[in-house]
């Protein structure tokens, strides 16, 4: 990646870490193409997998920080694609639930498998305490860019 002449650290942070999340997203996207689901489609799904409860619709957009109509046409692609099924929270029938069909959770062990590679593939080699540290300070800046101002 080239550098602007005169850039400050703090605008080479800036385009560092926006360039190589772009990077990041295209190449594992590109991985997981022959699996017949978008980015959007297998983070969808891997954030309803990773979840320790069942999700409702209103909580997986905060988890995937999107608005509302945005995952609900994410999920009715996903339910029509036979990824996921909507079922009626027990507790407010109103609130629907997004929850894994078979299907679902063997196309999410298939993005694992991909994601896992792609990550150990890139981050071979990085410094363990390397690799924590900028994660602590990636977390931080997130905390930071979220609080409310």
């Amino acid at each position: 990646m080239s550098q602007l002449p005169d850039s400050t650290p703090e605008e080479r942070f800036a385009a560092a870490l926006h360039a190589t999340a772009r990077s990041w997203r295209l190449a594992l996207d590109a991985r997981l193409k022959d699996l017949g689901v978008g980015q959007s489609g297998w983070l969808t799904i891997a954030m309803i997998a990773k979840s320790k409860v069942d999700l409702s619709q209103r909580a997986l957009a905060d988890l995937l920080a999107v608005e509302g109509p945005s995952v609900v046409a994410m999920v009715d692609r996903l339910e029509q694609a036979g990824l996921v099924t909507r079922a009626p929270d027990p507790g407010d029938r109103r609130v629907k639930l997004v929850l894994l069909t078979d299907a679902g959770r063997a196309l999410y062990a298939k993005v694992r498998t991909q994601a896992d590679a792609f990550r150990a593939s890139v981050l071979a080699g990085v410094d363990p305490d390397e690799l924590a540290a900028a994660t602590r300070l990636l977390e931080a800046l997130r905390e930071r860019i979220e609080e409310p101002l």
